[in-house]
């Protein structure tokens, strides 16, 4: 194992990696509001989405793509945009989903949110790019002296430590909604929960208004 990756910082990327999965945000509200409409096992491509997508951006900064977005932050004035359209797409599309007839797939059930929209909501979103390049340059940085193999096999550690972290940790937002499934059973209570997530969905995006705004 190359020095970097001691496991004193292992154990840093582990807090690290659950402080920033388990807290709100984007995709843990659509993690909650897809586990109360279709439940948890329908949401795991929601859950692989999110996770995979945020791991393939570690990887792509580790591999180079990091100087290249400092060089050029511009970039993230058009992600935030891009982001701020996704997610306002999101919400309505979460605010106009008809209750379920009944907790089987057929017909009136909930449509589920599909792997390619999770992880296009974390490459739109310029905070899951930010915690990237931090993830990236904290605990995947080569150690002086260390070859390209070397930095290779420690950035795939860190991301494999960060997926062990993350997957169950956003999937506690999943479990968490199909908990509710049966508190939410009525319909008039499913499409307010509804509306509700969208307008707090959308209300996540207040941080990245102000910073375009700033």
């Amino acid at each position: 194992m190359p020095p970097v990756l001691s496991a004193d910082l292992l154990l840093a990327l582990a807090g690290f990696a659950f402080v920033t999965s388990v807290s709100p945000g984007p995709g843990n509200l659509l993690l909650l509001t897809s586990g109360v409409n279709v439940g948890f096992r329908r949401s795991l491509p929601l859950v692989l989405g999110i996770s995979l997508g945020f791991l393939t951006m570690v990887f792509l900064i580790g591999m180079g793509l990091g100087p290249l977005l400092q060089r050029h932050p511009q970039v993230y004035g058009l992600l935030k945009l891009a982001c701020i359209a996704y997610v306002l797409w999101l919400a309505w599309r979460i605010a106009r989903a008809a209750p379920r007839l009944d907790r089987a797939e057929g017909d009136g059930a909930a449509r589920p949110f599909g792997f390619l929209q999770a992880a296009l909501l974390q490459w739109l979103n310029p905070k899951a790019w930010a915690v990237a390049l931090i993830v990236t340059v904290s605990y995947a940085a080569p150690a002086p002296g260390a070859g390209a193999r070397d930095y290779a096999a420690g950035l795939l550690l860190v991301i494999l430590c960060f997926a062990c972290v993350n997957l169950p940790s956003i999937s506690l937002w999943a479990l968490c909604g199909a908990a509710l499934r049966r508190v939410l059973d009525e319909p008039r209570h499913l499409r307010r929960f509804n509306i509700a997530m969208a307008v707090l969905l959308v209300a996540s995006m207040a941080p990245v208004v102000l910073s375009i705004a700033g």
